[in-house]
């Protein structure tokens, strides 16, 4: 079959190698399972920022279909996953921008769009920033990054190909002094960031506790992290109470942390200490010490140190899980996990 000129130019702008390279860091940058098909179209070198290509990632799981805008410098150091689209600018007024983010994501008019400073980033072609959507109860912040010539803006971080997900995992999160379940010594070891008050975390908690811990026995070690998010009202203090629970008497953490997901639906932050206190109580935490630490915030400390450390290890939602070192996000289906702790007790 003969290819068109175009095409042919398209196809060699990058080489097979570098295709595979961004379709494998995207994959475990952003915890995509191996059950879900990737596949780079068409390259293009950038028109917005001539230092880089562009192309549209396509992601099929069997069941539907999506897409993903990329970016990628030409020298394959920096990669960058577009939210959206990219957004043109006249000017690069803080105005300016708030607005054609408002036009472009189509933003209501009771949300507040806030523009933080920009700074230079480890790119020379891009400065760096955030932009906040404050709708009276939540304020989401999203990472922006404006082109050298002022132009061309989008939300997005500035990736470092050079740098390994797996790896940057494996040498960030803390092991040590940890609500655990499960041997030391296990060949395979999840770590799980998630919020108490949401509900795919609460599926999530059940999912490991009822099929993956009896599955895998003591080939498995479990390891807890709490990452409330800002949009919820009472996952922060429920977080804090299972770190009470940890220190005053390990061994029921994980009981507390299942009741409170059992019971999430009951919870509200009316009744929030009541129930944390009687699930403390039978999860088998006296009540009293549970009540001193809970009113004192006495674990809030561990508690910002689990979201710092998500943070470094780029955790933007839950549940998010690490099994050593893959992150794997969300609870796209129980095969994806198996097999993921399959290939690892198989040797791979």
């Amino acid at each position: 079959m003969v290819m068109r000129a175009e095409q042919a130019a398209q196809s060699s702008v990058i080489s097979d190698a570098a295709r595979d390279k961004i379709i494998s860091y995207f994959r475990e940058r952003f915890g995509v399972p191996d059950t879900v098909k990737l596949s780079l179209g068409a390259v293009h070198p950038s028109g917005a920022v001539p230092s880089f290509n562009e192309a549209i990632l396509n992601l099929d799981d069997g069941k539907k279909q999506g897409t993903q805008f990329l970016l990628f410098s030409k020298d394959m150091r920096y990669l960058i996953a577009v939210t959206g689209r990219m957004v043109d600018l006249n000017q690069n007024s803080p105005e300016e921008i708030a607005q054609r983010l408002r036009e472009a994501f189509k933003i209501p008019a009771n949300v507040k769009v806030s523009v933080g400073g920009f700074k230079p980033s480890p790119s020379p072609d891009f400065e760096q920033g955030t932009v906040t959507f404050d709708n009276g109860q939540s304020k989401p912040e999203y990472a922006a990054l404006l082109s050298r010539d002022g132009k061309h803006l989008m939300l997005g971080e500035l990736i470092n190909l050079t740098i390994d997900p797996r790896q940057q995992a494996l040498r960030t999160i803390a092991l040590q002094d940890e609500p655990t379940q499960g041997p030391a010594n296990a060949p395979v070891t999840i770590v799980e960031y998630a919020d108490l008050q949401c509900p795919t975390c609460a599926h999530m908690h059940e999912f490991l506790e009822t099929q993956v811990v009896p599955r895998y026995g003591n080939k498995v070690r479990v390891v807890f992290k709490e990452f409330p998010l800002p949009m919820h009202d009472w996952s922060l203090v429920a977080a804090v109470a299972c770190q009470c629970a940890y220190e005053i008497n390990p061994p029921s953490y994980v009981l507390l942390r299942s009741a409170i997901f059992r019971n999430q639906q009951f919870i509200n932050i009316t009744n929030l200490r009541e129930m944390l206190l009687t699930n403390g109580e039978q999860a088998g935490v006296d009540r009293v010490k549970l009540a001193g630490c809970l009113d004192a915030r006495s674990t809030m400390p561990r508690v910002q140190r689990d979201m710092a450390e998500g943070k470094r290890v780029t955790v933007d939602r839950t549940p998010t899980l690490f099994i050593n070192g893959r992150k794997m996000v969300g609870l796209p289906s129980d095969d994806a996990y198996f097999q993921a702790i399959d290939a690892i007790l198989g040797g791979k």
